[in-house]
């Protein structure tokens, strides 16, 4: 399988030499159209694996490889999207959604020329993600669960090769969580896009991952790997199998042991 990311044995410490060490000794590699999800205790370090991969920190030690290149600035062909969509409020819901088209260089000098493609590719998908039509409404005029509808286009609005999730439905109630979920298993189907989702629902990690990797406390290092082994697509009414909860309490339980272990 050909790695999309790759982490190797890599150190990252806050606050100089003195500072907090965040993750040590952490390896893990996702492949290329893998839906990956990482799970452990509170303060492991997996907000800091997703600032990792994504540039916006660089390691003590070790390496992180993203599409086969060392990380070493901001990785353009990342998608991002955490729990806080945070819309800017006095732009519509489409002109947030093309924001990243500003920002990005291979779109942002082709942006005025052809708005018009831009346009038409946003309105599809917010039409995906149930949203046709609210293009011109403003952030205070959408829900929670509307907003980070929204925001996940804007993740994906400049076909990202990685899109990295952070606790991106955590905020929302259980209903609009489990939409979510099939919202974001049907893009993935679809775009065949590599997704490393950082989450704390051990339930949502099963639905949605191919593999879920268990990180120890701080700090954190991937305690052990798991293959998800119910076939795509898969639907909500899996939640209810025996199978399924069973791995649900098996990560429970290591995430409980690694909490104790810290």
């Amino acid at each position: 399988m050909h790695h999309l990311v790759s982490i190797e044995d890599v150190d990252m410490r806050y606050g100089g030499a003195a500072g907090t060490l965040a993750v040590s000794g952490l390896n893990m590699k996702v492949g290329k159209g893998e839906f990956a999800a990482v799970v452990g205790p509170s303060g492991c370090g997996k907000s800091t694996l997703m600032k990792l991969v994504t540039g916006l920190h660089l390691p003590q030690r070790g390496a992180v490889l993203v599409a086969g290149k060392l990380v070493t600035e901001p990785v353009s062909i990342v998608g991002m999207a955490f729990q806080n969509p945070t819309m800017l409020p006095w732009r519509t819901t489409l002109d947030n959604i093309l924001l990243p088209l500003e920002i990005v260089e291979k779109h942002r000098h082709r942006l005025r020329a052809h708005k018009k493609e831009y346009v038409e590719k946003a309105e599809h998908l917010l039409e995906i993600v149930g949203l046709k039509g609210f293009g011109s409404k403003f952030p205070w005029q959408l829900s929670g669960g509307m907003q980070q509808r929204a925001n996940l286009c804007r993740a994906l609005i400049h076909e990202p090769e990685l899109l990295m999730l952070d606790e991106p439905f955590g905020a929302l109630d259980a209903f609009t969580r489990e939409e979510l979920w099939c919202v974001i298993r049907d893009l993935h189907a679809a775009q065949g896009v590599t997704i490393v989702l950082v989450t704390h629902d051990l339930r949502e990690a099963t639905f949605l991952a191919d593999r879920i990797f268990v990180m120890s406390a701080r700090p954190g290092r991937v305690l052990k790997e798991h293959v998800v082994p119910f076939e795509r697509p898969r639907d909500l009414e899996v939640m209810y199998e025996k199978g399924f909860n069973d791995m649900v309490h098996e990560l429970h339980g290591e995430i409980a042991k690694a909490r104790v272990a810290a």
